[in-house]
């Protein structure tokens, strides 16, 4: 098979873009040059996420529960879009390991007051400050992230990738393979 140069560039694009988060521990960047005091919606991207509301409908929560067909209940944003966990992240250490181009790829989800949680959610949730003073959403001790290749809502392509990125439970597991 010939590779047309579009898809070369489009394979080589999507490659460097999952690489920031391979999760290799002598590699993962601190953040610290980030001193351009920019817009912080703008800082924190297009899956910045918060609600005032507290109640517990889902159609509120900053987090929710969604069927998906092949992971069974996990667990999603107010947008409905799946969330991850990344095993490189130390659970329960209020610290995200993912920053710059992994989470361009692996976005955070970030609020602006106390997370919700919808129906069916049993995972403890809990927020952190973020190196660039945002606000992460944690379920389970676990950092969320979003996986910026899910279009839309029941998308979960994220799931597995480089065998450190995994879809949630209503509890905060892990949906594993093994497991």
């Amino acid at each position: 098979m010939r590779w047309t140069r579009r898809a070369l560039l489009g394979t080589a694009a999507t490659t460097v873009a999952v690489a920031g988060c391979l999760g290799d521990d002598d590699e993962t960047d601190s953040g610290d040059d980030e001193t351009d005091g920019g817009d912080e919606t703008t800082e924190r991207g297009p899956y910045a996420r918060g609600t005032d509301d507290e109640t517990t409908d889902s159609s509120n929560a900053t987090v929710a529960v969604r069927a998906h067909e092949e992971l069974g209940d996990i667990l999603v944003g107010p947008d409905g879009m799946t969330l991850y966990n990344f095993e490189q992240d130390t659970q329960g250490a209020g610290e995200s390991t993912c920053y710059d181009g992994c989470a361009e790829s692996w976005p955070p989800l970030t609020v602006e007051s106390d997370p919700s949680p919808g129906n069916g959610v049993t995972a403890a949730l809990t927020t952190f400050e973020r190196d660039d003073g945002s606000t992460q959403v944690s379920a389970n001790g676990w950092p969320l992230y979003y996986f910026a290749p899910d279009e839309e809502p029941g998308d979960a392509n994220g799931h597995g990738a480089n065998d450190v990125w995994w879809a949630l439970r209503p509890d905060g597991s892990l949906v594993k393979p093994d497991e």
